[in-house]
């Protein structure tokens, strides 16, 4: 009996299921990603979604150090509230709060507090607001 060739198996996959990017709902409705991932029935295993994760959070101090690279020289908790800011907005929403980053910049935490919340952001995500908030007033 030989070994299964995965290389051949993945190849022979992609090409049967597709590649896809973005999520799709498959010939019986079933919402599905990647090359075949039924995530109806499968989802994502914690390894998986710590994975994504990981990615994200490269991805998101990777837009801090192009468009803020000031942001590596503010404290952890800072750092920490800005890069939670930046994975729920993203860096193009992120940009229009202009006072806040501003405040950042200039080292004035309680200000950024201040401009983080009076926003209708902070109204949307609720708590979430409230506990970067408190990240920017904790210095």
């Amino acid at each position: 009996m030989s070994d299964l060739d995965l290389t051949r198996l993945m190849s022979d996959l992609e090409r049967d299921e597709g590649r896809r990017r973005k999520p799709y709902r498959d010939s019986v409705g079933k919402l599905t990603i990647g090359v075949g991932r039924n995530l109806d029935d499968v989802g994502l295993s914690d390894p998986e979604i710590d994975y994504l994760l990981g990615n994200d959070i490269e991805g998101v101090c990777a837009d801090l150090d192009r468009n803020a690279p000031w942001w590596r020289d503010r404290p952890e908790p800072w750092q920490r509230g800005l890069a939670n800011m930046c994975l729920n907005l993203g860096w193009p929403r992120l940009s229009a709060f202009r006072k806040t980053l501003a405040a950042l910049e200039a080292g004035d935490g309680g200000k950024a507090a201040v401009e983080a919340m009076d926003s209708k952001w902070s109204a949307q995500v609720g708590d979430r607001a409230g506990r970067i908030a408190l990240l920017f007033k904790s210095i």
